[in-house]
């Protein structure tokens, strides 16, 4: 609780900004609808200040993402990265572990997976070749995610910072090596690693570039979810975010559960990093990532943490960013519409969360006192 003094008269009223106890569920519902909305509106009040209509722009952006075959295939790409590292943030935020350092481990894993799929074992067959870089995106990821979770359960070190931290780290060891040891002596000078052997290429949905990581990512959601509801551990993880104290004096295993949840994030984001990797990237190379980690924190608020509501605020996510990529060549205007309503978006869904969770409220006043402590009449 703060309280606020206020003078007024002969005394000081309090203003108490209070958490409310049990938050209306139909109020909370109702914050990533409301926030879409009125991001959408503040948005529209920019591009008529800049002389847009934003009827038209919001019109022309759905027609760029859903409005044909192509449009939506590229929607469902991106969907698949938006969709991992969303789930892998919101497994970690539910233990009120604030992991953001997804970009970082999406990054770890591809590069676990590019290590795997072009020195490890390249000439192998396309199930195994897939499925060890599967795995060695799985653990990268984990393993970029457990220096945090590590730091945070032996020695009490914020894990904002250690993983907003990590993720810079991760990024310049990959352009490390797409510039020295792995850089591919034929790319005639530009940044790179060798292209990954063609069995490693993740299969694709007919012509389009949709690719077996939206099975991976749809198969994880319903994993994510089974275990988080139905079994002892998701209970448990539930639990000590909602009540650290409760945890700790009913005995549940707390550092080993941080380690788990920490190893369990990053790993989602690993797969990630591998997904793009072997199915667009098909190499090792510069801004392998936009900033999906960083949207995943969007994504996992919006969808309420639950990996149902992730599953589709990641496809209207990657909606506006392929809707925003098609302003440029059907209207002219920057691609930067996109992340200006992602940005406009978690402004007003913070905003939400506090006034759902917390109220404004006057206590009595109290009598003012003078410098030497005594009250005044």
């Amino acid at each position: 609780m703060v309280e606020l003094a206020a003078p007024s008269g002969r005394g000081r009223p309090r203003i108490r900004v209070e958490r409310v106890a049990a938050p209306s569920r139909l109020a909370s519902a109702l914050v990533p609808v409301v926030s879409i909305a009125l991001a959408l509106a503040a948005s529209g009040v920019l591009l008529l200040a800049a002389g847009e209509n934003p009827i038209a722009v919001y019109r022309a952006m759905l027609r760029g993402a859903l409005g044909d075959r192509n449009g939506f295939a590229e929607t469902l790409v991106k969907t698949i990265p938006l969709l991992l590292t969303g789930l892998g943030v919101a497994v970690a935020f539910r233990m009120r572990l604030w992991n953001i350092g997804a970009e970082g481990q999406l990054y770890l894993g591809a590069i676990a997976a590019a290590g795997t799929g072009l020195y490890l074992v390249p000439g192998a067959p396309a199930p195994l070749l897939i499925g060890g870089m599967l795995v060695a995106g799985l653990v990268g990821g984990a393993a970029w995610g457990l220096i945090p979770g590590a730091l945070r359960a032996f020695l009490g070190a914020n894990e904002i910072i250690t993983s907003l931290m990590l993720n810079y780290v991760a990024i310049l060891f990959s352009e490390y090596l797409v510039h020295g040891p792995w850089r591919d002596p034929s790319s005639f000078g530009f940044p790179g690693s060798p292209a990954l052997p063609e069995a490693a290429d993740l299969p694709r949905w007919g012509t389009t570039r949709v690719h077996l990581g939206l099975l991976f990512g749809l198969v994880a959601a319903a994993l994510l979810w089974g275990t988080l509801r139905r079994t002892r551990w998701g209970y448990e993880v539930g639990v000590m975010g909602a009540n650290p104290r409760a945890a700790r004096y009913a005995g549940m295993p707390t550092r080993r559960t941080i380690l788990a949840v920490m190893a369990l994030s990053g790993a989602l984001c690993g797969l990630a990093g591998m997904s793009e990797l072997a199915g667009i990237g098909h190499q090792l190379q510069r801004n392998l990532s936009p900033g999906y980690g960083y949207t995943a924190i969007i994504v996992a608020w919006l969808g309420r943490l639950h990996p149902g509501g992730i599953v589709l605020v990641a496809f209207l996510l990657a909606a506006i960013l392929v809707g925003g990529d098609q302003l440029q060549s059907s209207m002219g205007l920057p691609a930067a519409i996109a992340p200006m309503l992602q940005g406009t978006i978690l402004f007003f869904l913070l905003g939400g969360e506090a006034l759902v969770r917390y109220r404004l409220a006057w206590g009595a006043t109290v009598p003012s006192r003078d410098p030497g402590g005594r009250e005044r009449a």
